[in-house]
């Protein structure tokens, strides 16, 4: 066993185990020691004080954290008039709810985005964290205000128009994200979300691709979507739906056949997969090997907040436990489908043995 081997494996058995210490067990000095250990906290291997080991379950989702607001109409809508709704609030952001439903299928899940030092910051940090995700690395900036996004939902509970303040997110800086990066380092996988600044994007791009650290993205909106650089090299998964798959791969799609043409131009990029969603229409998805257009579940559709990040959510959870970009579409389908039932952006019922039941419902086949 090397060197460092060994000390990897001293510090396993105890974390808290001195350099000193070390330095007798290996047979090096001090000195020799600490460089070792500093290599590793570089490559992530280690992360923080008290060596906290790489786990390598674990994904950090890096994007946006903030308030939803949903306005409810009790009829349906009309435009320039006053409409009477119930509204309702929730913890969201897009990396935020991925991070939730992951922690939902119990994968360790840690969530890198800035909130305000407001009520509301304080609440999504707190209801976040109860739910099993990792919030130590959140920025908390004193002098702005937490991000809010604020929906109409029609009586049939499709969104109408959407208004997104996330003036906070242009706060974020390369160097704040190079000061954390031993913690993206020592992640499995990085999921990112399009509402942080562009220069951000590029840089984490293309760092992950030079450490080998698989990306997924969502690119957020089609104006979000344009923040992203035209070169993705790896980028293991691009998740748009279809107004944002028009956006990247320059053409406008109209048909099944047309999703085939912009799956390839995305590739051409430098991702490696994509899926586009489709709404009710389903998904497409695309990789080297393969591509195939699925059909949603047929369900009960009571708000469709959400079931956007519960598909990507089910899906990398798929990817990242060895099942095939198909079997991990047919789980996205089935989280997409629970989410659709309730009025929460995330589903209370996500759990790894309903979506797999869900998948052998729709498809008759066993993933497990």
């Amino acid at each position: 066993m090397d060197k460092e081997k060994q000390i990897l494996h001293h510090i396993r058995m105890n974390p808290f185990i001195s350099q000193q210490e070390l330095s007798s067990i290996v047979g090096l000095s001090r000195p020799a020691v600490a460089n070792y250990i500093s290599n590793l906290t570089r490559r992530g291997e280690i992360k923080g004080r008290g060596y906290i080991l790489r786990e390598e379950s674990s994904i950090i989702c890096i994007g946006g954290a903030n308030t939803d607001r949903k306005a409810r109409t009790e009829k349906k809508v009309r435009l320039y008039s006053s409409n009477p709704v119930k509204i309702t609030e929730a913890c969201g952001g897009v990396a935020r709810n991925f991070a939730e439903n992951l922690s939902r299928l119990g994968v360790s899940a840690s969530l890198m985005t800035c909130v305000g030092d407001d009520k509301e910051g304080n609440w999504i940090l707190k209801e976040t964290k109860g739910q099993g995700v990792d919030v130590s690395q959140v920025w908390v900036l004193p002098t702005e205000r937490t991000g809010t996004f604020t929906t109409l939902l029609d009586i049939d509970g499709e969104s109408i128009v959407s208004m997104a303040d996330m003036n906070i997110y242009e706060k974020l800086t390369i160097s704040m994200f190079e000061e954390k990066w031993s913690h993206i380092a020592a992640s499995q996988a990085v999921y990112l979300d399009t509402n942080i600044p562009r220069e951000c994007i590029s840089y984490l791009i293309k760092r992950c691709n030079d450490e080998n650290i698989p990306v997924y993205i969502d690119p957020v909106s089609t104006a979000k979507a344009q923040k992203l650089p035209f070169r993705l090299d790896g980028v293991e998964l691009m998740l748009p739906n279809r107004e944002e798959a028009e956006i990247l791969a320059g053409i406008k799609i109209d048909s099944i056949e047309d999703c085939q043409t912009a799956c390839e131009k995305i590739r051409q990029r430098g991702v490696q997969n994509v899926i586009i969603t489709l709404g009710d229409q389903g998904i497409y998805y695309c990789s080297a090997e393969e591509s195939r257009h699925l059909p949603a579940f047929e369900t009960e559709i009571v708000d469709v907040t959400g079931a956007g990040e519960a598909f990507a959510s089910c899906a990398i959870y798929g990817l990242m436990n060895g099942t095939s970009l198909l079997e991990a579409c047919q789980l996205g389908l089935a989280g997409s489908a629970l989410t659709l039932q309730t009025e929460k952006s995330i589903s209370p019922f996500l759990k790894p043995e309903k979506i797999q039941e869900l998948v052998e419902e729709y498809t008759g086949e066993n993933l497990s």
